[in-house]
């Protein structure tokens, strides 16, 4: 079992819809004895201009970070709405705050959350959509 893991974020984001780290990771994923955590989620967002979630998650129990590499990134919330629109803009929320999302322009994010919890997984079939 190897203690550690080097990797690319893009090469590797296509193995989880995106997620880096997490309960999720399995076994035979490599770098998995440290990517499997039930400490937090890290997950690698590519999303071309135009591309949303138009639904709201529903009773996330986690805190969340969503972080811009580059780009223009709409993020709505139950409480407020903002757009991350200069490089290293973030928003962080907590536990009960839905969300829902749209890439005003080609976007690169990093979303990480905690605890990792099962549970709140979103299901594969999840729309997202490329107006």
């Amino acid at each position: 079992m190897s203690t550690w893991y080097s990797g690319n974020a893009t090469d590797d984001a296509d193995q989880h819809r995106g997620w880096l780290l997490g309960n999720f990771i399995s076994p035979e994923t490599p770098g998995a004895a440290v990517r499997n955590s039930d400490a937090l989620e890290v997950k690698w967002g590519i999303h071309p201009a135009g591309q949303q979630r138009p639904e709201w998650t529903a009773d996330d129990q986690r805190t969340t970070m969503l972080l811009l590499v580059n780009g223009r990134f709409r993020l709505d919330l139950t409480v407020s709405s903002t757009v991350l629109a200069r490089q290293g803009d973030y928003v962080v929320w907590g536990p009960g705050i839905d969300h829902s999302w749209q890439a005003e322009a080609d976007s690169v994010v990093v979303t990480i959350r905690w605890p990792s919890v099962r549970e709140q997984q979103a299901p594969q079939g999840r729309p997202v959509v490329n107006a």
